[in-house]
């Protein structure tokens, strides 16, 4: 008899966004989009909208760590996205359960500035980042300030300063960096991943929306989806680019946020995270 295909189980850890369109919520809905089994261990609660963050409340670290042995002890987990972390503190408590817990396929979305330009987590996070999770994790995911944040470098502008960039963070023992290109310009929106002296580039036709909340925790979730399928690294990241890619091509058809008279939106409204399944 054929043996039957378990659906993959994937933990999210990160913080809450109460409008759903970014942080854990957001984890939940591509998890679940892309056929896997969602978990979350929340490390932050939340005051936003399409606006802005207007208050972050930190879980204690204890608790972040309850959470999460309470899921590893009962649930083999096949892949991990880490999110919000907020403070030091919680980084090196996801980072020890982590390595107790024997954790793989880890995927960092450095979760740093908000979409809003709201700076998100304190300080410490990045040292804490580098120092407690760059050993272990398969993949980090920056965008371009977080890139800059990340490496000390100014925000890159050119091949060559991506490419300095991308080395000074590899040089801080991540072995994978992806440079989100959601912040350049140009018609393409240009992902770079590289992997010591190699590079890769994922390129899809950008998206004239302003619904791009919580476009890095939906990437970051679909290449954590499907590294619990089991496919390369390359290649999950080339299929999470064509989901969020659909997402942000259909998010239009939703209609979240605070709307003028003139039927624009002020803020940033949310992917649509379900385009591939059919409307009732």
């Amino acid at each position: 008899m054929k043996s039957k295909t378990l659906i993959p189980n994937v933990l999210s850890i990160a913080g809450s966004d109460p409008s759903g369109g970014a942080g854990i919520q957001a984890d939940l809905k591509t998890f679940g989009a892309l056929g896997c089994y969602g978990m979350a261990a929340l490390t932050s609660l939340t005051a936003q909208n399409t606006h802005g963050v207007f208050a972050i409340h930190a879980v204690p670290a204890d608790f972040v760590a309850a959470q999460m042995d309470s899921i590893f002890a009962d649930i083999a987990v096949a892949s991990v996205k880490l999110g919000l972390l907020a403070t030091p503190e919680i980084v090196t408590c996801v980072a020890e359960r982590l390595r107790l817990h024997q954790a793989s396929s880890i995927v960092l979305d450095p979760v740093l500035v908000a979409t809003s330009g709201d700076r998100l987590g304190s300080e410490g996070l990045v040292e804490a980042m580098v120092r407690d999770l760059a050993p272990m994790v398969s993949v980090i995911t920056p965008n371009l300030p977080e890139a800059a944040a990340l490496s000390g470098l100014p925000q890159a502008s050119t091949a060559s300063q991506l490419r300095a960039t991308a080395a000074r963070i590899l040089e801080l023992g991540f072995r994978h960096v992806l440079i989100k290109g959601g912040h350049a310009d140009g018609p393409n929106a240009i992902d770079y991943l590289f992997s010591g002296p190699s590079e890769m580039a994922f390129a899809a036709p950008r998206v004239p929306t302003r619904n791009t909340h919580g476009t890095g925790c939906t990437l970051s979730s679909a290449i954590a989806a499907y590294l619990a399928y089991g496919l390369a690294l390359p290649d999950a990241i080339a299929h999470a680019k064509v989901y969020l890619t659909g997402a942000l091509t259909q998010a239009d058809e939703l209609d979240v946020g605070h709307k003028e008279d003139n039927g624009q939106s002020q803020g940033h409204g949310p992917v649509n995270h379900f385009w591939q399944h059919p409307r009732r």
